[in-house]
């Protein structure tokens, strides 16, 4: 008998929710349809049940508001209050139907009263919060949080919900107060660096920030955060100078050995700009000449101003000369090790490629294959920079020879790639293009991109440019020229360019050639010559392949 009455139940309720989804589905289909007034009755009639009665709530009272029937609407309203007393968004719809039937007066005073009561329950600060943004009353959301904070007798409560409020009503010096206190506390730096990136954009909101963070660093100069933040703010504009004046202030103040200006070192010298890392990592051997990081300082030193001389031109080979002798003394003083192995490797490439010392180069770069000890992937390294100086001494058979070992040697490693694409470099300098573009198809499909998009742009050049015999004249001098490029004999290369494009103004190659002629001339700094040439492909080689990249480049200088 049970089981007979509770199967009973069973599907008189499958049955009264069936007919309640498909009385909310016509009623939904004629308030989209516009028909309010057949929506409002069949709503009505469900809104009867207290439990269905929350479950139409939302569709119920906009049909309602839609027909303009404020006083049934009201009369909704107050019943599911009583109902629901638990539920604060209902006096909040409440108020707002004072506010959209003209009554602004009654709807303030009970938006003030809802602030007032939510303030002290968090989870009515929630209801009531998503209800403020929903009926676009940010302020009103931020005054609901403020008062929950000082009730609550905490400075911080509600912190990251403020700064989003604060954000909405574009009051981005509150928003940072509340995002640096939130992030400071936890020590959050990733929130508070991923607000600032997407939020702090023109240069008023950038120097808000700074004079903030400056503020901040000075009221509490024993809190490392900000400085830290101020520091990667400055990183992210690539003001290295000034990050080095932070970076310096903090280690100093709390005894970091150095490793933080070293980290930071290590991001100036990537992003290019060698005279801030040589200050930084000078600052390291002289504030800690016993310190672990000297000896790596040092020779970081010493490549940061060759990088410095290496792209100031024209390059002066005293200088050059210079930097030899201080790897000479770093190696005499801390002799060959695998710390200074790389200070070996240094020496032998200017050796070779600024002051043509070939052989020189080659027996140093032996001594750091001797010293490497275990490391075999440097001594691969340093057996592909022998096959470079090989190509300069017009050596080419040891070059690929070299270049084959380092490939066989590195096989599962990208540096087994880049020697092939060495080899296949190689090929194209002696004009054997066939064998080059059939390395190149290979490395099409390497593993990095950077060496894929080398090979297929050389192996588009070889195939757009061979065929014909005029074309392989033409294309066997260009190459040759491109062998100078490696050589860094660049006046000479450019002075050669000009003939060449003069001799095949009309050919495929034209545009190639002075796509060459352009970027060597960036290398040097002859800014104006370079934008010229490039200009000079945008005009009359408009629909060649390069006329993209030479319109990038263009906008980049």
């Amino acid at each position: 008998m049970n089981s007979i009455i509770r199967k009973t139940i069973f599907i008189a309720l499958v049955s009264c929710l069936a007919v309640f989804s498909q009385e909310l589905d016509l009623a939904s289909t004629y308030f989209k349809q516009g028909e309010y007034d057949k929506a409002a009755e069949i709503y009505k009639k469900l809104s009867a049940n207290k439990d269905q009665a929350r479950l139409i709530h939302n569709e119920y009272l906009a049909t309602l508001i839609k027909l303009k029937d404020f006083a049934t609407a009201d009369k909704f309203l107050r019943s599911q209050i009583k109902n629901n007393s638990n539920q604060i968004s209902y006096k909040a719809d409440l108020a707002q139907l004072f506010e959209i039937s003209g009554k602004s007066e009654i709807a303030n005073q009970e938006y003030e009263k809802l602030i007032e009561e939510a303030a002290k329950v968090d989870a009515y600060v929630y209801e009531l919060q998503n209800f403020f943004y929903k009926a676009n009353k940010i302020d009103l959301a931020v005054k609901l949080l403020l008062s929950s904070r000082s009730k609550s007798k905490d400075p911080f409560k509600f912190d990251t919900q403020l700064a989003r409020a604060y954000l909405y009503l574009d009051q981005k010096d509150k928003m940072l107060e509340e995002v640096l206190g939130f992030g400071q506390r936890s020590k959050n730096y990733a929130y508070v660096q991923a607000t600032i990136q997407d939020n702090i954009k023109s240069d008023k909101e950038i120097d808000m920030l700074e004079k903030m963070l400056y503020a901040k660093i000075q009221a509490d100069p024993n809190e490392s955060f900000n400085t830290e933040i101020l520091i990667w703010h400055f990183t992210q504009k690539a003001d290295y100078g000034r990050a080095f004046i932070q970076a310096r202030a903090l280690d100093r103040r709390l005894k970091l050995a150095g490793f933080k200006m070293f980290e930071l070192a290590g991001q100036s010298f990537s992003a290019k700009d060698f005279k801030n890392s040589s200050k930084m990592y000078q600052y390291i051997m002289e504030e800690y000449p016993d310190g672990e990081l000297y000896p790596y300082a040092r020779r970081w030193l010493i490549q940061s101003k060759e990088e410095l001389v290496k792209t100031t031109f024209p390059i002066d080979n005293q200088q050059i000369k210079e930097l030899i002798g201080q790897y000479q003394q770093l190696i005499a003083d801390v002799g060959i090790t695998p710390k200074t192995v790389d200070a070996l490797r240094n020496m032998a490439l200017l050796n070779a490629f600024y002051l043509q010392e070939h052989d020189r180069a080659i027996e140093i770069l032996q001594s750091a294959i001797t010293g490497a000890g275990n490391n075999q992937k440097f001594k691969d390294q340093c057996k592909l920079d022998l096959g470079d100086i090989y190509i300069l001494k017009d050596e080419p058979w040891e070059s690929t020879l070299l270049y084959m070992q380092v490939e066989k040697s590195q096989r599962e490693d990208n540096l087994g790639e880049i020697a092939k694409l060495k080899n296949a470099k190689l090929q194209y300098y002696t004009g054997q293009f066939e064998l080059s573009k059939e390395i190149l198809d290979v490395l099409k499909k390497a593993t990095t991109r950077e060496i894929s998009n080398d090979a297929m742009q050389l192996s588009l050049l070889i195939q757009d440019n061979t065929g014909l015999d005029t074309s392989e004249v033409a294309m066997a001098d260009f190459s040759k020229i491109d062998l100078l490029i490696f050589q860094n004999r660049y006046e000479e290369s450019i002075v050669k360019l000009d003939a060449l494009f003069k001799k095949y103004k009309s050919h495929s190659l034209a545009d190639e050639i002075l796509w060459l002629k352009a970027n060597t001339l960036l290398k040097i700094n002859r800014i104006d010559e370079a934008v010229a040439d490039l200009k000079n492909i945008l005009e009359n080689y408009k629909y060649d392949i390069l006329a993209d990249d030479a319109l990038y480049t263009l906008a980049k200088v």
